[in-house]
């Protein structure tokens, strides 16, 4: 008896010192940067003055990390990063013969996956595949495919082996481009449905690749944003409902702060843009009976305008900084009064109404269309600099003409200003349609809507009458130089080629221009961006006084006047 129990008691020792032997624990640290839009150096190129969200002290907290973690951290981008600062352009389109800034940044920080941001599409071919050639790490896009093999275009997810935990991380982008990029951009492509390339994949990793977890690598945002029948701009929140096979979803494009885990498990992370804050997630596994469980499972947003900035880092990209510093620095012209694009939101601005007669004078169009890119920037009266190219005009459009009926125009219009202003019921309510601020959310900066969608018109006299109802607000009197304005009649009108192909919806929503007959509208596209030839306008007229067209106005005045100036202190308050 007394023998049976020594040998029980010496087989419970073996079996839990195998079950020990069995049982691992390995911790990861997952890090993404999302919607990083050229911030890699602590000097902001276009401000000319130092920059607090930079590469430069993600840099530092990266070292800080891999202290801890070593081989198990894992560090993704989430694209939208080859534009945003001088710096993107200047190795976009100035200084091609040396590697991409942006893919020099990535693979200086060793990143393991990288995807698409709709802005990285929007530099076209020659620029985004020298990009990709010139990464170290994969560039993902399951739903990117080549038209010619039905394949995607770039790897679709990447797998990593830490510690012996399989991590598959899978890479998707929104498939919304066509209503923002000409197809000249992405020739030879087509963007699928998020959600069914997501089951089709997720399959993959699961069945074939056995992957022990599963990250999705998303440029697209939470919910919203276009919707068609065949997609969704921002599909994440729909895809981490319908597929709790995700341990981590990172994700961005919509420039808005998110951590948060779901019902599933689930946990979705966005650390909105500009290199100000990163997404870890902090996960636990443990091997039990040969299989990998998650024990432990946490999200954070870390600012990292708080960190050091990584003096190395600098250094390395010395000779990168000067010489895009001597571009910017380089004189064009003289402004002889001061702009601000804060004018731009509350009547006819010298800071619009520069560009509408840029557009208008390029295409001869009758009626030029834009909005305002940027929300508060200013341009002061003297020296005019490269620099100052990109506070004027913050992306890479081209310019388009477009044949458009007067109602249509009107409609257009309709559509802008009640995304822009509100319908006034007393002379106390505001006169701009306002929402809370979300934390980093800057596209919309207290404004319902983006205001980059915003457009105003030049080449027609008109009146916004915010006291009217929706859809009414908007009274065309006649065009600038005395023609009359007939609905009826056909028209040329000038735009960013943004708007030009769909985007903003206020060709298709607005004007109602089924999606697919605007490329047959489309009458003119420049061959450089908008930027390019605002420089040359500059350059050729030397000194420059920009001014109001005053084309256009809120009324009734007795109640506009007092409640532009309210809301011009509430939205700028503190700037």
């Amino acid at each position: 008896m007394k023998k049976t129990i020594i040998i029980s008691l010496a087989l419970m020792c073996l079996t839990t010192m195998t079950m020990a032997k069995k049982e691992k624990t390995v911790t990861l640290k997952l890090v993404e940067t999302s919607d990083v839009h050229g911030a890699f150096f602590p000097y902001n190129f276009t401000e000319r003055k130092p920059m607090q969200g930079t590469m430069a002290r993600v840099s530092t907290y990266l070292k800080e990390q891999r202290k801890l973690y070593g081989k198990n951290l894992i560090l993704m981008d989430n694209g939208d990063i080859l534009q945003g600062q001088p710096t993107s352009y200047y190795t976009n389109y100035v200084k091609t013969d040396e590697p991409n800034i942006a893919a020099a940044v990535i693979n200086y920080l060793q990143y393991d996956a990288q995807t698409f941001g709709n802005h990285d599409v929007e530099t076209g071919h020659a620029v985004y595949d020298k990009w990709i050639k010139d990464l170290n790490c994969p560039t993902l896009g399951a739903n990117i495919i080549d038209v010619n093999t039905g394949k995607p275009y770039v790897a679709p997810y990447t797998i990593l082996q830490r510690d012996g935990v399989k991590i598959a991380i899978l890479g998707m982008l929104t498939p919304a481009i066509p209503n923002w990029l000409h197809e000249n951009l992405w020739k030879g492509l087509r963007f699928e449905e998020m959600i069914a390339s997501t089951r089709k994949w997720v399959k993959v990793l699961k069945e074939e690749e056995k992957a022990d977890l599963i990250i999705g690598l998303f440029h697209s945002g939470w919910e919203g944003g276009i919707t068609t029948e065949q997609y969704d701009e921002d599909a994440t929140r729909k895809i981490a409902e319908q597929f709790s096979d995700f341990d981590v979803v990172f994700f961005g494009h919509d420039h808005t702060e998110r951590n948060v885990t779901l019902d599933n498990g689930v946990l979705c992370m966005d650390p909105s843009c500009n290199a100000v804050k990163v997404a870890e997630a902090t996960i636990q596994c443990t091997l039990k009976n040969g299989k990998w469980v998650v024990t432990k499972k946490e999200g954070q947003l870390i600012d990292v305008t708080k960190e050091a900035i990584d003096e190395d880092y600098v250094r390395h990209f010395q000779p990168q900084t000067d010489g895009i510093k001597h571009y910017i620095e380089r004189q064009i012209g003289t402004f002889l009064t001061t702009i601000s694009s804060r004018d731009a939101f509350f009547g006819s601005a010298a800071f619009v109404d520069y560009i509408h007669q840029l557009q208008l004078e390029e295409t001869h169009a009758d009626i030029s269309l834009t909005a305002p890119l940027v929300f508060d920037s200013e341009i002061k009266a003297g020296p005019v600099y490269m620099s100052d190219m990109f506070k004027l005009y913050r992306f890479e459009n081209q310019i388009y003409a477009l044949r458009m009926t007067g109602r249509e125009v009107h409609q257009l219009l309709e559509l802008s200003y009640d995304q822009w202003v509100n319908t006034m019921k007393s002379p106390d309510d505001h006169i701009m349609l306002l929402a809370p601020k979300a934390p980093g959310d800057n596209q919309r900066e207290g404004f319902k809507n983006y205001t980059f969608n915003f457009d105003s018109a030049s080449g027609i006299d008109y009146e916004v009458d915010v006291t009217k109802p929706d859809g009414q607000k908007v009274h065309i009197k006649q065009f600038t130089d005395g023609r009359p304005f007939d609905e009826n009649k056909w028209y040329l009108v000038a735009m960013n080629s943004y708007r030009g192909n769909g985007g903003g919806e206020l060709l298709t929503r607005g004007a109602g221009i089924p999606m697919d007959s605007i490329p047959s509208r489309i009458t003119f596209m420049s061959e450089r961006d908008q930027r390019y030839y605002l420089t040359r306008k500059i350059e050729r007229e030397g000194k420059v006084e920009p001014k109001a067209l005053n084309n256009w106005r809120f009324v009734p005045d007795a109640w506009t006047k007092p409640a532009i100036e309210r809301d011009r202190k509430l939205i700028f308050l503190n700037r």
